[in-house]
């Protein structure tokens, strides 16, 4: 999955699907750490386990680990997470923009 993170945030929340320049989207998720020695990828990673219910070590920066595009993947079994992401966006996306976060 695409992310576009904001570090130095006021608080940790997923806020919604922002549009990508090659037609794709990304999830734009905003983290209260800085971006340093690896605090903001590393409270990413603990949002993104506790909103989607998955084990923190089941997710992982594959590119972009200094920036703020960024995809992470995610393991297991694809069918299943498959079904659990698209019922975690529907439910998503049907609340207000910035509603979802934890602080």
């Amino acid at each position: 999955m695409r992310l576009k993170v904001t570090p130095r945030a006021g608080r940790n929340r997923i806020e919604r699907l922002a549009p990508e320049a090659d037609g794709g989207v990304a999830l734009k998720v905003s983290v209260t750490a800085a971006p340093e020695d690896g605090k903001a990828n590393a409270a990413v990673i603990k949002l993104l386990a506790a909103e989607w219910d998955v084990p923190k070590s089941t997710i992982s920066v594959v590119l972009g680990a200094a920036d703020r595009r960024k995809l992470v993947q995610l393991a297991g079994d694809p069918a299943a997470l498959g079904r659990r992401l698209e019922d975690w966006l529907a439910r998503h996306l049907a609340e207000p923009a910035g509603a979802r976060g934890r602080d």
